[in-house]
C-alpha cells in the first residue's frame, strides 16, 4: 500500500483547520425532545468528499436501524460512552467504550441502544457522502408523524445508498 496522489499542491501549508467544540448544540435532533442528538463533526461537503464524522448521542430508549448495507461507502463505529449493540452481519456484540466496528462497502451491519441508558458513539463514513440529508429526512418523518408507504421507504433508501436486509 502506498500514499494516494497528493490533493494539496501549494508550496506551503496554510491555516485551515476547523474546530467543532464539545459544548456546541447538536446539528440535528431525531425523534423529538429526548431523542437522538447528532453532531456533524465533519461532513462529506466540509472534507472535500474525503470522509464524514458524526457524534451520535442515543437516549436511554431503544433506538437504531435494522440491518442494512451501503454500496458506495464504508462505515465505522467507535463507542464513546454507554453500551451500544453492534451487528457485523453475522452476530451482535455489546459495544462498550473503546470498542470499534469497521464495515466495508456491502457489509451488512446495524446498531441499537437497548441498554436502558444513554450511549454515545462516533460514526465515520468514507468517502464523504451527503448522509446529512438521510438523517434529516428521517428526523422530519418522525417529527411530523408522516407515514410512508413501502414504495416510498424503498425510494428514500435508494436515494441514500441504504439497502435494507
Amino acid at each position: 500500500m502506498s500514499y494516494p496522489e497528493p490533493r494539496y499542491h501549494a508550496e506551503h501549508g496554510e491555516p485551515s483547520g476547523v474546530f467543532h467544540l464539545a459544548g456546541q448544540a447538536p446539528d440535528l435532533s431525531m425523534g423529538g425532545p429526548g431523542g437522538t442528538q447528532v453532531h456533524y463533526l465533519a461532513t462529506g461537503g466540509s472534507t472535500g468528499g474525503a470522509f464524514g464524522l458524526y457524534r451520535y448521542e442515543m437516549p436511554a430508549k431503544p433506538s437504531g436501524p435494522s440491518p442494512h448495507f451501503h454500496r458506495t461507502m464504508t462505515e465505522s463505529f467507535y463507542v464513546l460512552d454507554g453500551t451500544i449493540r453492534l451487528y457485523n452481519g453475522d452476530k451482535w456484540a455489546d459495544g462498550k467504550p473503546g470498542d470499534f466496528l469497521f464495515v466495508p462497502e456491502g457489509g451488512i451491519h446495524a446498531f441499537r441502544n437497548e441498554s436502558g441508558e444513554p450511549a454515545t458513539m462516533l460514526i465515520l463514513f468514507t468517502p464523504g457522502a451527503p448522509r446529512e440529508g438521510y438523517f434529516e429526512e428521517l428526523a422530519e418523518i418522525a417529527a411530523t408523524g408522516r407515514q410512508l408507504s413501502p414504495d416510498e421507504w424503498t425510494e428514500l433508501y435508494l436515494r441514500h445508498d441504504q439497502y435494507m436486509v
